[in-house]
């Protein structure tokens, strides 16, 4: 749920970014075509980019990570399961939105096609026109929508025209894309004003095609004719839809001069910079983490030349930072996570005390898999630190790490959180920083 969330504002933020660079850079020029393409592009990126999740850094090694779900040790007292969190709460409100905002895309979609249904069809230059009283001119997908029918006249001809330049370019498709993105951001005030913009490229293509054929003073004159208040289904191009002064300023525009495309080379360094921020995580170079997988170890990726660099050297033997295959606990993590879970106590003096904090503790993986060198990286006293020492002293020996298939000792380290809470304290998800070997455990003490 959370994930969705942070998705979801992370997607609006880059969507709001591409409307305010379209709107200041490009929305004057008429290169009609181009806006369209980068319109679609960048509202797909918008999509895309939070999704995706790349590791970077300024050195070449990379280390495997580890997330795991947190575990509570403690007296658990049984909480009021019928409370809702306000991640809930607005994420109920957020679904009952996607579901009216569907509805309302299925019953205009239905709607249409029940009216196409009822109308008269007319093939006219491999076009197929449909005429209904109640229709005010406009194009659906294939369908050329006509209130009443007569080639014979210019402004009808100009009419058709106009509707056939959104059939021909598929602006339907275009239109179709948005109200899918209308379902997922319907909240966003955003979206709507993405939508303007699209269908306003959508006209100006159509208009450009009448202007080609008829002249821009007949065609102003004819938009000026039209203008009605009627509005047409999700996906239809009406033929007055917009701003008919707007259109017709936009007509008698000059075109944009060629070297005026080079506007469209900024939308490069927005999206990295998108990309940077959104997909990127940075990686310090001493300790850089790659990717975390729940519930397992990872062999590292790193080359045997650049492990003899970063390994340390020991009085008995050589202990390595970082190795191609890690240690790992004898029955996996699983049974790791459960020795902690059974055997970590939240001392009593820390807890009168109101001592919490997180202790990093570090050790060794030896060659025969013995935990030694146990010892407190960072502690919070109050015998909380003898505490994380004394579950590591105590647990199972691991399968030793290994480095070009010899078994090697490998410094580890393990944070554990001690954590008081009440009987209302909510628990929430944690895991490993990006200097930590091991996910976090977290101790919770409720009074």
């Amino acid at each position: 749920m959370n994930f969705i969330l942070t998705y979801l504002a992370e997607a609006s933020i880059c969507l709001g970014i591409t409307v305010l660079f379209y709107r200041v850079v490009l929305s004057e020029l008429t290169f009609f075509t181009l806006n369209r393409v980068l319109l679609i592009c960048m509202l797909m990126l918008s999509f895309i980019i939070p999704l995706l999740s790349f590791q970077v850094g300024i050195s070449s090694l990379a280390t495997a990570e580890i997330i795991l779900p947190e575990f509570v040790v403690g007296n658990v007292i049984n909480r009021d399961s019928s409370s809702l969190t306000w991640q809930q709460i607005v994420f109920m409100i957020y679904l009952a939105g996607v579901v009216i905002m569907s509805v309302y895309l299925i019953l205009g979609y239905f709607t249409s096609q029940r009216m196409i249904g009822k109308s008269k069809l007319l093939r006219y230059q491999n076009y197929w026109i449909a005429v209904h009283p109640e229709f005010i001119p406009a194009s659906f997908f294939d369908y050329i929508l006509l209130p009443e029918f007569d080639p014979n006249r210019a402004e009808q001809r100009q009419i058709i025209l106009h509707e056939s330049v959104h059939v021909r370019l598929k602006h339907s498709w275009d239109l179709l894309f948005v109200q899918f993105a209308k379902i997922i951001f319907w909240f966003n005030p955003l979206i709507y004003q993405f939508e303007r913009h699209l269908r306003e490229v959508h006209e100006y293509q159509a208009d450009q095609g009448v202007t080609s054929t008829y002249s821009k003073k007949e065609y102003s004159g004819l938009l000026l004719q039209l203008i009605t208040k009627g509005q047409g289904w999700h996906f239809m191009n009406n033929f007055n839809q917009f701003q008919t002064k707007k259109r017709i300023i936009m007509m008698s525009k000059p075109q944009s001069q060629k070297k005026e495309m080079r506007r469209f080379l900024l939308a490069v360094p927005v999206l990295a910079a998108l990309f940077f921020v959104f997909s990127c995580e940075i990686a310090p170079e001493e300790e850089m983490e790659g990717p975390m997988m729940a519930g397992e170890l990872k062999a590292t990726n790193i080359g045997p030349a650049d492990l003899s660099a970063r390994k340390l050297n020991d009085n008995v033997n050589q202990v390595f930072d970082v190795v191609e295959v890690p240690p790992q606990p004898i029955g996996g993590m699983s049974a790791w996570h459960k020795y902690l879970s059974k055997t970590l106590k939240y001392p009593a003096e820390a807890r009168s005390a109101g001592i919490q904090g997180t202790v990093v503790v570090g050790f060794i993986v030896e060659e025969d898999g013995n935990l030694s060198n146990v010892e407190i990286l960072r502690g919070i006293g109050g015998s909380v630190d003898e505490e994380a020492i004394r579950v590591v002293e105590n647990a199972e020996n691991w399968e030793p790490g290994k480095q070009r298939d010899r078994v090697v000792s490998t410094r580890m380290r393990l944070p554990i959180r001690f954590k008081l809470a009440n009987s209302d304290a909510k628990i929430e998800s944690t895991s490993a920083s990006s200097s930590d070997n091991l996910p976090e455990i977290v101790v919770v003490a409720y009074n």
